[in-house]
């Protein structure tokens, strides 16, 4: 081994859904939207000054900030914003964590915890889900120098209840506990309205899922004004200028659209449910997700078999080759045409199969 080799931080790094360059397929494997985003974002986008590229954008996204800040009914000072809510955890994780005792997050959960808390030397312990792929509060009354969870989560898109949310920050007051709520505008219920009840709770939504803004990257957390300003120390201290020009302008713009908003992510809901029939008639089982995906097992044929004959039909969901979820689809909700031909599909393999 070279000398310099020594000094190299080295991790396990995330491995992101594949991102297939072929045409004419069916993308139901890194939870996109399949609908546009709100039409505002293309108006922004087609009388955009592109002269104002040559300036720096304004650092503290001014914009944005406030177009968060008003929607959900809060000061500006209590949002955060950052390049997708992956910049935003990333920010958490070197801001909050850096006790000596572990950080706790789920077994079964958001894959990039772990790297984060790899890549920062953040001491950590995965608490396992129960049987069914749920949290239990019980499990996390323990000490700890933080604590992080999705909520739905994901991949199992099961949705913990705001009480039982609440019981783990009640039981652990003195440090920071982040709610990751990445897929909570598909019929979950935010825990928004905690952090003016407790100051270490921190809550963090993204662009990507609910407002169809995956290629643009912006993410934010909710919290108190003294959580946001260290927040915000320690991204000046990294990166100031963190969000571009057009990702500003376009998220402010998306996020002034409330009935577009609301209009998408019923259809995706409406589409959801009607999926979960279809999977029941086709021998799946699952959970009640409450996200833009379902996580379902079929009772007789494996994961990776399915898995790879749907990729081999162009249609691409996505497989965890991990412990206690190896036999698990994680599917994400398309158009209900782009759900049909995959059920189409599927009926046919499974019935040449025998089931």
């Amino acid at each position: 081994m070279k000398k310099w080799m020594q000094n190299i931080r080295t991790v396990t790094p995330y491995t992101p859904g594949e991102q297939p360059k072929e045409k004419n397929i069916i993308k139901l494997n890194t939870n996109e939207n399949p609908y546009p985003p709100a039409p505002g974002v293309q108006k922004i986008l087609e009388g955009f000054d592109t002269d104002t590229l040559r300036l720096y954008p304004d650092p503290a996204s001014t914009d944005i900030v406030h177009a968060i800040a008003e929607y959900y009914g809060l000061s500006d000072d209590k949002v955060f914003v950052g390049v997708g809510s992956d910049d935003v955890l990333a920010m958490c994780f070197m801001t909050f964590f850096n006790s000596d005792k572990p950080l706790l997050f789920p077994d079964i959960t958001y894959s990039f915890y772990d790297v984060w808390a790899e890549l920062f030397r953040i001491p950590y312990r995965q608490i396992p889900l129960d049987e069914n792929f749920e949290i239990r509060p019980e499990d996390y009354k323990t000490e700890c120098g933080g604590i992080i969870f999705p909520n739905p989560n994901a991949p199992t898109g099961i949705e913990m209840p705001v009480e039982r949310v609440e019981e783990i920050i009640r039981s652990h007051p003195d440090v920071i506990v982040i709610v990751d709520e990445a897929y909570v505008d598909f019929g979950g219920t935010s825990a928004l309205p905690l952090i003016d009840k407790y100051d270490n709770v921190i809550i963090v939504q993204t662009f990507s899922k609910s407002r169809s803004m995956a290629g643009m990257r912006v993410g934010f957390a909710l919290a108190n004004p003294e959580l946001i300003k260290y927040l915000n120390d320690v991204k000046y201290s990294f990166n100031s200028y963190t969000m571009n020009r057009t990702a500003i302008a376009c998220a402010a713009a998306a996020m002034k659209d409330k009935a577009y908003f609301e209009k998408t992510c019923r259809q995706i809901i409406e589409v959801r449910e009607w999926a979960k029939q279809e999977l029941k008639s086709l021998g799946f089982t699952f959970g009640d997700s409450k996200a833009n995906f379902i996580f379902a097992r079929h009772e007789s044929i494996p994961a990776e078999e399915l898995f790879l004959a749907l990729k081999e039909h162009k249609i691409y969901v996505r497989y965890f080759k991990k412990p206690r979820i190896d036999n698990y689809l994680r599917i994400t909700i398309g158009t209900k045409e782009e759900m049909q031909a995959m059920f189409d599909f599927l009926k046919e393999y499974l019935g040449e199969k025998g089931r």
